[in-house]
This record gives structure tokens, sequence and C-alpha cells, in this order.
């Protein structure tokens, strides 16, 4: 298998939710784990996934709430989807690992790096904020997104949300979404402690990205030691979607 299907994963039943994932690629070859957006799902990733699974044993999950993964009673938090993370990670038994995070998976992946007990050999983000500050005018884009909203400017995620979540109900969803992005508290933005990070680490984000400006991502840089800024030309927030070729090719450079 050399992409994600959501037919041939399995259920990790986590704190009142059931997180769903699917392992492709390489039996015995190294591990990388994916970690999508928000709002979105493993499949994100299948623009990538054939040339990693060539390497690489590849673990795609559907962060909770998102895709197969149910939400559960608890708040969504870029803390709890840490913590669903590594007890998936543990459940594996990868004693070391690379990963790779979009946006809000990026944002959880600079939460499990930093940790010192962390297993992580190289991380890299895509889009990713270390931290939202309270004047950030990001923080008003993400607080005016509701559920009739998304489904409007996004109705692709919405369908495929609709048939592959086992307890759908995307209002509730999508709230509890924008609460986790608004999140200023310790569950939420890792901040200072990015600066504990000490893999190898590749910040990127696509020239166009909206979201993630240029300086957050510089900052990023400068902030996790040794860290590798790219820039993505001709790519929006989503640039390993916009340029596939390009990210890859940088991709493979670094995790060589």
């Amino acid at each position: 298998m050399d992409h994600f299907d959501h037919q041939s994963g399995h259920f990790l039943e986590i704190d009142g939710a059931s997180l769903y994932y699917e392992v492709v690629g390489q039996e015995t070859g190294p591990a990388l784990v994916l970690l999508h957006g928000g709002f979105g799902d493993m499949e994100d990733f299948n623009v990538l996934v054939p040339d990693l699974a060539r390497r690489f044993r590849v673990i795609g999950v559907d962060s909770r709430g998102h895709g197969k993964s149910t939400l559960g009673g608890a708040p969504l938090t870029y803390e709890r989807l840490q913590g669903d993370v590594e007890r998936l990670v543990g459940q594996l038994g990868l004693d070391r690992y690379d990963i790779l995070g979009f946006s809000d998976g990026g944002i959880v992946a600079y939460r499990m790096a930093a940790r010192d007990s962390s297993a992580i050999r190289r991380l890299v983000t895509v889009g990713a904020h270390w931290e939202l500050r309270e004047d950030d005018p990001v923080r008003e884009i993400l607080s005016k997104v509701t559920a009739e909203s998304w489904r409007a400017k996004f109705p692709s995620t919405y369908d495929s949300y609709q048939r592959l979540n086992p307890e759908p109900d995307f209002d509730a969803f999508a709230g509890a979404v924008v609460r986790m992005w608004l999140d200023a508290g310790p569950s939420g933005y890792p901040g200072d402690a990015v600066e504990k990070i000490s893999c190898r680490s590749l910040i990127a984000r696509g020239e166009d990205d909206h979201l993630a400006s240029r300086d957050q991502i510089s900052e990023s840089a400068r902030r996790i030691r040794g860290a590798t800024a790219l820039t993505i030309p001709g790519a929006g927030h989503a640039a390993f979607q916009d340029q596939p070729a390009l990210f890859l090719r940088s991709l493979s450079e670094f995790l060589e």
C-alpha cells in the first residue's frame, strides 16, 4: 500500500475517543509520522505518500474529531492532540521517528518535540505557528470561522467529514476546532518551549501563506537551535499540496 485510503487502518481507544490510524510503506523502514491540519484528515498527504512510502514506514493519523476519529467529550486542545499522538507512537513501539506536521499538525509536532523525553529524530513543519499573540491579525481571521462559513468555503472538506466520521456533528466539531485555535493557555501553542527543541528541524511555509507569515516562520527557525527555514515559491498555506514536487525535493534532501 502506498497511500492512505480510510479502509485499511485501525482504531485506538484513547480517553473517550476512537483514534483512527493507518500504516503504509516499508515495514522495516524508518518511521515517519504525518499530522494533518485543522478540518483535514490523513488523505491530505496522499500527494506525498507514494514517494515517502518507498523509503519510510509512514504512519497517518486522523486527529481527534477529524476524518474517521471521533471527538469524544473532552475539550479539544493541542495538548490533547499531542497526548493522542504520543499514545499512538507508544502503541506502535516507535523508539525513534521523524514527524511532519502541517498547520495544526505542526503545532502538535512542536509541542511533542519540545518535551525533554522526545523520541523525535527529525521535525518538519509546514505553515505552523509556534505562538499566536493576542494582537496577531490571524487571530481575528480564525475567530470568525463558523461551521456555516467553513461549509460554504470548503465544501469538499465538509463532504469528507460527513462521509468518514462515525459520529458526525459538524457544528460541534467546528466550534471545538476554533476554540483550540484561539486557546492562549498552556494547553495551546508551545510558545517559548520551542527553544527546548533539539532535533534537526525544517520549518517550511508557502510563499503566499496568509496564515503563517514569513516573520513568524523566521522567528521559529531562530528560536529552534540549528533549524532551517524553507519558503516554497508559488504556494499558499498548504504548500506541500500546491507545489508537491518542490516540497518533496526539499523534504527528501532534509531526510537523507
